[in-house]
């Protein structure tokens, strides 16, 4: 269970997960030890996954975001193990969601443009074996994109 520290704490992580202990505890008037003690805990415990960089997309010409729905012939196990395998192997899919509704999945694409993405859909997508069929929207404008999770 999470405590009102250990909730500021990762809000403070997750705007700048860099910040030296020494500045957290100074944020949260803490001794630099119980930061420390405080941060193992929560990567001990998986509330703390991993620690990553978040790129600009349009300084490294990724800026094209498509969503795709996918929908698969069957919904047998071995059809989902398989898609699902072959999507991990994707590096334009950033994720993938098997949902509810009308299509069995939802995929986020990152590539150049138009083209790179027409591509990943004729040359990598569709190869897959089992997809019956795939709806894809552009994004016109990102009008929030945050990873931050509302403690």
């Amino acid at each position: 269970m999470l405590d009102e520290i250990d909730k500021k704490l990762l809000k403070l992580l997750q705007t700048n997960s860099k910040q030296t202990n020494k500045a957290l505890s100074h944020a949260l008037g803490l001794s630099v030890t119980a930061i420390y003690e405080r941060i193992k805990k929560l990567e001990n415990n998986k509330v703390i996954g991993k620690y990553v960089a978040l790129i600009n997309k349009k300084k490294v010409d990724k800026a094209f975001v498509a969503f795709c729905h996918v929908k698969l012939l069957q919904h047998s196990q071995d059809y989902v193990i398989k898609f699902e395998q072959e999507v991990r192997k994707l590096d334009e899919i950033l994720e993938c969601y098997h949902i509810s509704g009308d299509y069995d999945y939802l995929i986020k694409v990152l590539v150049k443009d138009m083209e790179a993405f027409r591509d990943f859909m004729v040359k990598k997508l569709t190869k897959i074996d089992h997809i019956g069929s795939t709806h894809s929207m552009f994004v016109i404008n990102e009008v929030k994109y945050t990873t931050a999770i509302t403690l």
